[in-house]
């Protein structure tokens, strides 16, 4: 999906260019699928009747696609850093903050975001202001995602919004072999910065078997390339001291790994930050 919207009037510098091969994801309606239990392989039907198991039939037909043999999985995506993770120059020391995010789970070939091309204006947002709504509405009924949804509530209970140390949230998902999760929070004290897994989603399956336990080693910290970074914990066109959303310079930049991103600024590291784990029905988290 490409991102064909104009600048805001708010921001400063040049254009954001798009790719009209960019490959697009991240998710869409809040909430989560109710279905339970474990039931099949995924089979498609097209309109004339011909049934396929394990992949779609797209020679020019329209497919539905019945899921079956899926497993309810759990997910936990937990604020670990330190209270003085951030000690900026001539500021206060201060915590990691993650704010309300975007999940989905999806296909092999469905990305939530492609490195090194233009950030969509929905990752834009989330990246920049921590709002999730605009990437939830640019994946909403895209092919091969299978579920979607946001989280802004702590698992603990409290209001809906960024969470600090020591909370979490957590969604559940449905899933059958093959199938991958993304997702996407902001690093709050950041211009631009977000973690998620690789484009490719986390793999929820490993052999035929549902994984249980710890993936936060497949999570990074990235950088979308919209916004001119700041001195993490420190810059007034971060989010917690900016005046408005989708203000400061704007830059044009591709989305990347923070470690290739040359700006002079130290970064926890994602396991002193984020902790996330994916724990199936009747299972544990290892």
């Amino acid at each position: 999906m490409t991102d064909d919207s104009t600048p805001t009037t708010r921001k400063t510098g040049t254009t954001r260019g798009t790719s009209a091969t960019r490959r697009t994801v991240l998710t869409g309606v809040a909430g989560v699928l109710a279905t339970a239990g474990v039931v099949g392989a995924q089979e498609t039907t097209t309109e004339d009747g011909q049934t396929t198991a394990g992949e779609e039939t797209t020679e020019g037909e329209q497919t539905t696609t019945e899921r079956v043999e899926t497993v309810r999985f759990q997910v936990r995506v937990l604020n670990v850093s330190e209270p003085d993770a951030l000690t900026p120059e001539g500021g206060e020391s201060g915590p990691v903050i993650l704010s309300p995010g975007a999940y989905t789970v999806h296909s092999p070939d469905v990305q939530l975001f492609a490195p090194r091309e233009s950030a969509s204006a929905g990752l834009e947002a989330l990246a920049e202001d921590g709002d999730p709504s605009g990437l939830g509405e640019e994946i909403a009924g895209a092919n091969g995602v299978f579920a979607s949804g946001t989280f802004d509530a702590p698992v603990a209970g409290g209001d809906p919004g960024p969470i600090g140390p020591g909370a979490g949230y957590g969604f559940e998902v449905e899933a059958a072999p093959g199938d991958r999760l993304s997702f996407a929070t902001m690093f709050v004290p950041s211009n631009d910065l977000f973690f998620a897994p690789g484009p490719s989603g986390i793999e929820l399956f490993r052999e035929g078997e549902p994984v249980a336990g710890g993936v936060t080693a497949q999570v990074g910290l990235w950088d979308a390339g919209t916004e001119q970074n700041e001195e993490p914990g420190s810059g007034p066109n971060q989010a917690p001291r900016q005046s408005g959303p989708d203000t400061g310079p704007e830059e044009d930049a591709p989305v990347r790994p923070i470690g290739e991103v040359d700006d002079g600024y130290e970064y926890p590291s994602v396991s002193e930050s984020i902790q996330v784990l994916v724990v199936p029905e009747g299972g544990t988290a290892g």
